[in-house]
């Protein structure tokens, strides 16, 4: 199997959890009168129980908007969603710690074959539910977007780049008047799923300015670091000449950056990084019902945008604990739903998934196994 990343056990500060409390519980069963003779539709399961997730800060906002959205349809429940970063998220999801995790990266194969004892003997799948562009934010006042090339991103990030009147920023911005003002890049201080996309596509469009692997963990001491996509973005925003890389939809009122591809310069949209997804394979060789990709960075077509993040549902295939089976299925369901993918377009600004993988990830959650629902099988080895 292909390898996405490597492990890292990396303890992070804990950002606030997200909570938004449901109804008080009651025993998991079917609604409707299940004795009627005439058919009806079909009955709903009700979901109730305390659950709780954990992972990427990409996803706070549309987590948010999944979780409002499941209250209204499953109000005998309460879900928790804690966004202490991708690491640390499939960290905890591994260790049994929560019935979900999110990540802006799939799990490597050593964090697979590892995911045993937590799912009921079975195994984790990554579920793409969330697509993102990631935006080169920055802090110039009365400047709203500039064109940077891969390259002299990189070079910026490694500081190699250290004003931005440097002569390379005022060629790619002709008639933008840039200060002669010091460049202050920010980094992400946790495991961010974000930092392995933002390096990956670094690394695939400009290598010999960004010599370093694909990395949860920032490579170098230079510039500043800050915990989770809030604290990067919050640190730009009350710093003149800060940049920083993140999550798009976080980076309201700052300057973003036009990437270079092909010979045009692309300012960020949804449907620009979608369209690189749909243009990506997946990983080969994972295991049934996995929806891992490989993102093809070096799409040279002006509608893509290939700075993306592709953020992941990460669930088990078992569940021992019926209640949070049963909760893991129908959140899935939600999620990948038209409601929940239009609640987090508006709430974040991502991606809409395409009806395809919607049809991929709903099979994924039917297939979702509950042991307790059938005492009489051995489970798998």
């Amino acid at each position: 199997m292909t390898t996405s990343h490597y492990t890292r056990l990396v303890s992070a500060a804990t950002a606030g959890a997200l909570v938004l409390p449901l109804a008080s519980c009651a025993a998991l069963g079917l609604t409707g009168d299940e004795s009627a003779s005439t058919p009806s539709a079909p009955a709903k399961v009700v979901v109730t129980g305390e659950f709780r997730g954990a992972g990427a800060s990409s996803q706070e906002s549309a987590m948010e908007a999944w979780i409002t959205g499941f209250q209204e349809l499953h109000p005998e429940a309460t879900v928790s969603y804690d966004p202490i970063g991708s690491g640390d998220g499939r960290e905890r999801f591994l260790a049994g710690k929560s019935a979900f995790g999110a990540s802006d990266v799939a799990l490597s194969d050593e964090e697979m074959a590892a995911s045993g004892p937590a799912c009921d003997s079975g195994n984790a799948i990554d579920l793409p539910v969330y697509i993102s562009p990631i935006a080169v934010a920055f802090n110039l006042k009365g400047i709203d977007q500039l064109n940077l090339s891969s390259d002299v991103i990189a070079r910026i990030f490694t500081g190699h780049v250290t004003q931005w009147n440097d002569p390379a920023i005022v060629a790619a911005n002709p008639g933008v008047k840039l200060p002669a003002l010091e460049i202050t890049p920010v980094h992400r201080s946790d495991d961010s799923g974000t930092t392995e996309n933002f390096t990956d596509y670094l690394g695939a469009t400009a290598p010999k300015a960004w010599p370093y692997p694909a990395d949860g963990l920032w490579p170098l001491p230079t510039g500043f670091a800050a915990e989770g996509t809030g604290g990067v973005t919050d640190t730009v925003r009350s710093t003149p000449g800060g940049v920083t890389y993140a999550d798009a939809s976080r980076t309201a009122d700052l300057g973003r950056v036009a990437i270079k591809v092909g010979d045009e310069y692309v300012p960020y949209s949804a449907d620009a990084a979608a369209a690189v997804v749909d243009l990506s394979p997946r990983i080969e060789n994972r295991y049934e019902h996995d929806l891992a990709f490989v993102l093809d960075r070096t799409i040279d077509k002006p509608f893509a945008y290939p700075m993306v993040l592709v953020s992941y549902l990460v669930v088990c295939s078992r569940y021992a604990d019926k209640a949070e089976g049963a909760f893991v299925k129908e959140f899935v369901e939600y999620v990948a739903s038209d409601e929940g993918q239009r609640r987090a377009a508006d709430a974040a600004g991502s991606a809409v998934i395409s009806p395809d993988l919607q049809d991929w990830i709903g099979e994924a959650g039917e297939a979702i196994y509950l042991t307790m629902d059938r005492p009489s099988e051995q489970p798998a080895g």
